[in-house]
């Protein structure tokens, strides 16, 4: 029997871009992934659709998979003959227990390999605009776990090694430990006025700072009730963040937006918005099967005068249709239209010049190309199906957490087709629209958007309507805090 391989791969500190990319790739090859609640779960898009995701998560006091189970799990799907991802926050070999699954996939004569990632001990100063070392600030830098296996979970540290030796010191997960850990600092000769900063989310846009010195930190994170995942960073480096300072300077920075999906795949508008620092939940995810060409309307293509295509895939489907059944790509005398700017411009790369149209009524006499949520929308003279459109089950656990972890401040629509799929992905999650919408700023591109938002009941009082996806990009740095709380 053919034994598999596993793969323990650092997925890094929670931005997306931050995969190495021998670790994107072997998401890619990956026929089962066992991952950690710190993985971002965008990174689970680039797998394979038929690939198992496994979720080993665990939230302090609350383990969802005990190690022994995972290390189990790893050594029977291998042995399945399977490619095997196991997916860990940061990089495995930084408090990952990476040595423990390997000891054991080798007792078991299982073949692997380990890929380092980023760890969140240096990528989350960084991104807090903060470097670990410094030739005028310090020279030593120290990565420590925050909670061990001892008896009362305070760690068990060479205290006075630390406060007397170490300039910058990061210490994981230390929320709950705080107060010991900066009385033991202090008590070994570490100065009361050291300056520390708490890094919450490191690295995406819902990252959260709270600075302070040993004396004030523990209270002041009381006081705010700051939670982990953090990384707790001490030492005189933590004062050069006022000058170079950079990733909370983008426009979107702090922004926690659901963004109406309608592609499989991550759209450009979801990857900007990111760019420009936002967290972005693309909902729901999709996954396409396709179907049977329409060879009746293959054999009449030269007859349609328009012909409209509602999704990236159906363009693909449509010309891989065409070079199959050798038809003459000079033989469609249609003028062509996507349903997005996006459409249009994938099919002007194409060499056609085509044109955006956000109406499906216009092509009653037409034919419209696209999945299968658009045969019962519009009476056109002719609808090529090209594929069905499923929702993916194996992301609803992921979007329930995401729901409850990150605080959501604005919902995007791009398009009026993004909102029949955001209620469908609802639906079957089993949660109301309102679940997700209530008291939250809602913004959509494009009149027809606005009209399937009434349609549900929204009222255009609590709507802003924009014209193009520039536009929306334009707008939403400009929502400022005030906005938002007279909105929410």
């Amino acid at each position: 029997m053919k034994i598999g391989k596993v793969y323990l791969v650092g997925a890094g500190p929670g931005d997306v871009q931050l995969i190495t990319v021998k670790g994107a790739e072997l998401i890619q090859q990956a026929e089962v992934i066992l991952y950690d609640r710190l993985v971002n779960p965008k990174l689970l898009e680039l797998a394979n659709p038929n690939c198992e995701l496994v979720y080993c998560g665990k939230l302090p006091n609350r383990h969802t998979m005990r190690q022994e189970t995972i290390n189990s799990q790893l050594v029977a799907k291998a042995k399945e003959g399977k490619i095997v991802v196991r997916l860990k926050g940061g990089d495995p070999g930084v408090f990952g227990r990476v040595g423990e699954e390997a000891e054991e996939l080798a007792r078991h004569g299982i073949p692997f390999e380990i890929v380092p990632g980023v760890t969140s001990g240096i990528a989350a100063p960084l991104y807090a605009g903060i470097p670990v070392t410094h030739r005028q600030y310090g020279e030593s830098f120290a990565l420590i776990t925050a909670h061990d296996q001892s008896k009362d979970g305070k760690p068990l540290l060479n205290w006075a090694a630390l406060a007397k030796g170490i300039d910058t010191i990061a210490f994981y997960m230390g929320v709950s430990n705080l107060l010991f850990i900066c009385e033991n600092l202090m008590k070994h000769g570490k100065s009361p006025n050291t300056p520390v900063i708490l890094i919450q989310w490191g690295t995406m846009g819902r990252q959260k700072t709270l600075e302070g010195t040993l004396a004030t930190i523990a209270n002041q994170a009381k006081a705010v009730q700051f939670s982990n995942p953090v990384i707790t960073l001490v030492g005189e480096l933590v004062s050069i963040r006022k000058k170079i300072s950079w990733f909370e300077k983008k426009p979107l920075f702090g922004r926690q937006i659901l963004l109406a999906r309608t592609d499989c795949n991550e759209s450009a508008l979801a990857k900007e918005l990111m760019k420009q620092g936002a967290d972005v939940i693309e909902f729901p995810k999709w996954k396409t099967v396709q179907t049977k060409e329409n060879e009746e309307i293959l054999n009449k293509i030269e007859t349609y005068e328009k012909i409209l295509f509602t999704s990236s895939e159906s363009i693909d489907y449509f010309f891989e249709a065409l070079l199959k059944h050798k038809i003459d790509i000079r033989k469609i005398q249609a003028k062509l239209f996507g349903y997005s700017d996006k459409l249009t411009k994938k099919l002007n790369e194409r060499g056609f010049m085509a044109t955006t149209s956000k109406s499906l009524h216009r092509f009653a006499d037409g034919l419209i190309v696209g999945d299968s949520s658009f045969e019962t929308q519009v009476a056109a003279s002719g609808v090529w199906v090209t594929h069905e459109k499923q929702m993916d089950v194996q992301f609803i656990p992921m979007f329930f957490r995401m729901f409850e972890e990150v605080r959501l401040d604005t919902v995007v629509f791009p398009n009026a087709v993004s909102v029949l799929a955001f209620v469908h992905g609802l639906n079957e999650m089993n949660r109301k629209l309102e679940y997700i919408l209530k008291r939250l700023p809602i913004v959509c591109v494009g009149n027809e958007t606005k009209v399937q938002l009434e349609h549900l009941g929204f009222s255009s009082s609590n709507l802003t309507v924009l014209s193009t996806e520039d536009d929306l990009l334009n707008y939403l740095p400009h929502m400022n805090n005030m906005e938002f709380a007279q909105m929410i």
